[in-house]
Order: structure tokens, then C-alpha cells, then sequence
């Protein structure tokens, strides 16, 4: 690629896992769509030392930017300002102005949010923050941490680094000053377009589709191929240049000629094509859900402008609550138990007739680690989807722990539901 950035993320939270990172794909998919490869994203706790050997490596690979996220706060631990300061061989001071700017921040948020704060402890804090390398550019905060470009001191080589906040709120905040500073319109200036396509199959093993892309590899040149396996979802993302185009024309066509049958779509996830089919056919829909506990209902409302299609949802986990909040009845219960492609129909049409929705989906499963029997092991799972044009239903016993459960669980039954409003590859 004609332009490549290195993204490190700071924080011990992040490098430990309690906060999960959600700087670097972001900043990576936003550097791709300005036509920037990013070729790391490399992840540090608040040492000073592996910070400045994360600059060093990535600056020592060819990159034309480096971004930091986080690191800018009020507190000791936070060090990236200072740290990348001194390894571009710039000293900080403080910006007197921006030290009342960020001030004047600090106090509306304290008169907004109640804080009663001790004022030589901010004063301190805000000080803090207002160090900044001499020469940088100062983006405006979008919280109370300002961002900076920070370019090579005279004398020395190397990328501009973007300081960016930790918070993803503000960081994406202030995307767009950064992108308009001009060290990093300079150090983009020879970025091109840099396309993305995914298809998406179900239910079509890996190593099928290896065998079909070694069979065409010889005339992929120019496309950078990955391939995702996940909750029986098979993702083939390709990037490339727009010569390349071609070469993605014949692995589309190498694709749809070998596994036409399993191709879900060209890009949208199966969560906008269940979208977009309530959204033109005008339906709604409701769900009964038990093992999945709420997981369905959330991951169909967060689709934007679901509230057009979404009636609601149940999580009626326990028997009084599939009876009584949904009609299930208790002999269905007692004679099928409650794990039983019977409950899920019965939930599904419960569901259905309680909200006055045009489709219904029902859920039921164990998904353990205890409660299996050697009849329905941990991870069976049932499912019923009734609409206007019919009924679809499916039975598995899925893998993996209770969390990975629950969710292999929730993505069947979108395809259910994909199944019952478009057709395509079975669930």
C-alpha cells in the first residue's frame, strides 16, 4: 500500500482486558477509509518503556503515521503526551492558554454532573493536561484531553504521531480535526482508495472454501484475502486497490459458481437483511426468548430504526413465566419439558399473539455448564420462527461454553428469520 499507519493503544485496563479495546479496529477501519493500510495495532499498559519501544517499532517499519489512543488524563499514569514528547525529541511546557480552555471544561462538567471537587487537585490535574510537546498541534478536546500532532524535531527522521484520548467517545469526537490538521493531511498525501468487500456463506466449512481459493490464487493478485469462521458464519473479506478490481471479480464468481447454495449476501450482515425484510414487507415482530435471556431481542434492536419493526421482547426463563406471560401451556411443559421443539413453537406463537406482531420467534435451549441430561446434552437448543407466510423450525446441539452457547444461539435464529423472509441457505 502507498500509505501505512501503526495504531498502539495505551492503557493497562485494555492490555489486562478489563476494558475491552475498541480504539484500534475502529482507527483502523477509519484509516482504511481514507485509503491508509494499517499494518498493527499493537496494545501497551502505562509503561513509559514499552511505550516508547511500540513508537520505535512501528516508526522502524516504514510507517507515514503513527497514532496513539488514550493515556492523556489527569492522573500519574497517564504519560503519552510526555512519553511521545520525548521520543520525537520535543520537551513539553505548558500552553497557558490551553490550560484555561481546559479549565473553563472542567467546570462546566463539574456544575453539569454535581461535583464538588478540590480546587488545587483539578488546578493540578488541568495543568497536566496542558503539557504539551513544543511544536505539537493542539486538537480541541472533546472531553477535558486535548489531542496532539506531534512532528519529528528538526534534525530527525520519522512520522508524525497522533495523540488521540483513550475515551471512544471523545477520540471519535475528534476524528475529524485530526484528519484536517496539516501534519496529517502531509503525511496522508499519497493515500488512494482502498476498497473492502465481504461475502458472506452459512454453513460452509473452511476448508471448502480453501481448497476453492488455492484453485484461483494465481489470479487474486492485488487482493488481500482473510477468511472468519464465526457462529457458523464464514466471512470472506477482501481489500485491494482499485486495479485490482478484476481480481475481485474472479474470486466473487469462483465463489458464487462453488457455494451459490450457501451465499448469504455481498456484504450486509444477516442482522440488516432481516432488517431490511421487515422494513419492505411492513411486518413486525416479537420474541420469546429463554436460554438467550434478552440476547436476541438486543441484537435486533440495535439495528438503527428498529423501533419501525421490533414490537418487544420476553426473556421468560422460568415455567410460571412462559406460561403466564406467554400462554405456553403447562401441559406442553409438563409432557414435552421445557427444552422441546414444542415450547419453542409454543413460545414462538405466544409471543406472537401477546404482541399482535406478524412474526414470532421462539428460543429455548440449555446452555449449561450444568442442567444436560444424556437426552438433551448441554447446548441443545430449540428454535421456531411463525410468520404470515409459514413456519420455519430448527434443533441443534451447539459447542462451546455457556456465553459461546447463547450466542451461536442468537445468530441461528437470525438466520431462521432470514430464512422464513428471503429464503436462501437453510439455518
Amino acid at each position: 500500500m502507498a500509505v501505512r499507519a501503526g495504531i498502539v493503544v495505551t492503557g493497562t485496563e485494555v492490555l489486562t482486558g478489563r476494558v475491552a479495546d475498541r480504539n484500534g479496529p475502529w482507527l483502523a477501519e477509519a484509516l482504511r477509509d481514507v485509503g491508509v493500510d494499517v499494518g498493527q495495532v499493537v496494545v501497551v499498559g502505562d509503561r513509559p518503556e514499552d511505550l516508547r519501544a511500540a513508537l520505535a517499532f512501528l516508526a522502524g517499519n516504514g510507517t507515514d503515521l503513527l497514532v496513539t489512543s488514550g493515556g492523556l488524563g489527569p492522573t500519574a499514569d497517564d504519560l503519552t503526551a510526555a512519553v511521545v514528547g520525548d521520543f520525537q525529541g520535543r520537551p513539553s511546557a505548558v500552553d497557558a492558554a490551553l490550560e484555561q480552555r481546559i479549565t473553563a471544561v472542567v467546570e462546566r462538567l463539574s456544575a453539569r454532573r454535581g461535583w464538588r471537587l478540590d480546587p488545587s487537585a483539578t488546578a493540578a490535574g488541568v495543568t497536566k493536561q496542558a503539557q504539551v510537546p513544543v511544536g505539537a498541534t493542539v486538537l480541541e478536546p472533546v472531553g477535558t484531553a486535548p489531542g496532539l500532532v506531534v512532528p519529528p524535531a528538526e534534525g530527525r527522521s520519522g512520522p508524525p504521531v497522533l495523540v488521540l484520548p483513550g475515551p471512544p467517545s471523545e477520540l471519535q469526537g475528534m476524528w475529524p480535526a485530526a484528519l484536517a490538521s496539516p501534519l496529517v493531511r502531509a503525511a496522508l498525501a499519497g493515500a488512494t482508495e482502498l476498497r473492502q468487500r465481504t461475502l458472506r456463506l452459512w454453513g460452509t466449512p473452511e476448508s471448502e472454501l480453501a481448497a476453492t481459493l488455492r484453485r484461483v490464487d494465481d489470479q487474486l493478485t492485488g487482493l488481500e484475502v482473510t477468511t472468519c469462521l464465526r457462529d457458523g458464519e464464514l466471512e470472506i473479506v477482501t481489500r485491494y486497490e482499485p486495479g485490482a478490481e478484476p481480481a475481485w471479480e474472479r474470486l466473487d464468481q469462483a465463489v458464487r459458481a462453488d457455494f451459490g447454495d450457501t451465499l448469504v449476501s455481498d456484504g450486509p450482515t444477516v442482522d440488516d437483511l432481516v432488517a431490511a425484510a421487515l422494513a419492505d414487507r411492513g411486518w413486525t415482530l416479537a420474541v420469546g426468548e429463554s436460554c438467550t435471556g434478552g440476547l436476541l431481542t438486543a441484537r435486533l434492536t440495535a439495528v438503527e430504526g428498529s423501533s419501525a419493526w421490533v414490537l418487544g421482547g420476553v426473556a421468560a426463563y422460568a415455567n410460571s413465566a412462559k406460561e403466564q406471560l406467554l400462554g405456553v401451556p403447562a401441559a406442553t411443559l409438563a409432557a414435552a419439558g421445557a427444552v422441546s421443539p414444542e415450547v419453542a413453537l409454543a413460545l414462538a406463537e405466544g409471543v406472537r399473539d401477546r404482541f399482535g406482531a406478524d412474526v414470532g420467534v421462539g428460543v429455548t435451549g440449555i446452555a449449561g455448564p450444568g442442567g444436560g441430561t444424556p437426552d438433551k446434552p448441554v447446548g441443545t437448543v430449540h428454535l421456531a420462527v411463525v410468520g404470515p407466510d409459514g413456519t420455519a423450525t430448527r434443533s441443534v446441539v451447539l459447542p462451546g461454553s455457556r456465553e459461546a452457547v447463547r450466542q451461536r444461539t442468537t445468530t441461528m435464529a437470525l438466520h431462521l428469520l432470514r430464512q422464513l423472509l428471503l429464503g436462501g441457505p437453510p439455518a
